[in-house]
């Protein structure tokens, strides 16, 4: 589906602003302001480019109804003896759909989670849900975080691109430099 594709180019380019923008600011509250919407923007691009991942995979003819499932973020239920995909919403783990679509989709191997880049990617997971689910101490979030934050996306967006599409992800070449002004 283009629109969820270009959707998430925009929001990934709008996560790339908000942390230049965080770099030319000097004030304090300022500073966290564009740190904060650049994480969150960055997860919120990065999750929509799963999406847009998973609706390539949904014309399959011969998914299963639990794959469908996970693919479509919607329930399974039996029914009449037979599994079939309700319509309900079922939200799974980020890291477990994104694990189900390179295992099976992949065109080279699975997704290493004994890499350096899943590792950076869980540190940034769990710097994203320490912002989004707070507890105390609040979360740290500076602009040296944000920046291995959005370079752990950039990375790992990279390798599911080349494992499923057997291609580079286009936008990482220009990093973290935005097309965006604000």
């Amino acid at each position: 589906m283009a629109e969820i594709d270009a959707f998430a180019r925009q929001v990934w380019e709008e996560a790339k602003a908000f942390f230049e923008k965080s770099r030319k600011t000097t004030g304090a509250a300022g500073k966290q302001a564009y740190l904060h919407a650049a994480l969150n923007l960055g997860f919120c691009a990065f999750e929509a480019h799963v999406n847009a991942i998973a609706d390539d995979f949904l014309t399959l003819e011969d998914l299963t109804a639990h794959e469908r499932s996970i693919l479509a973020e919607q329930k399974v239920e039996l029914e009449n003896g037979q599994f079939r995909v309700s319509g309900s919403f079922q939200m799974y783990r980020l890291e477990d759909r994104l694990l189900f679509l390179c295992h099976r989709f992949s065109k080279k191997t699975p997704l290493d989670r004994t890499a350096a880049y899943w590792g950076n990617f869980k540190q940034a997971l769990d710097l994203r849900n320490s912002l989004t689910h707070p507890k105390t101490p609040p979360p740290k979030v500076t602009e040296q975080s944000v920046e291995r934050a959005l370079q752990a996306i950039l990375q790992l967006l990279d390798v599911v691109y080349q494992r499923i599409y057997n291609k580079k992800y286009p936008a990482r070449k220009r990093g973290l430099e935005s097309n965006v002004e604000l």
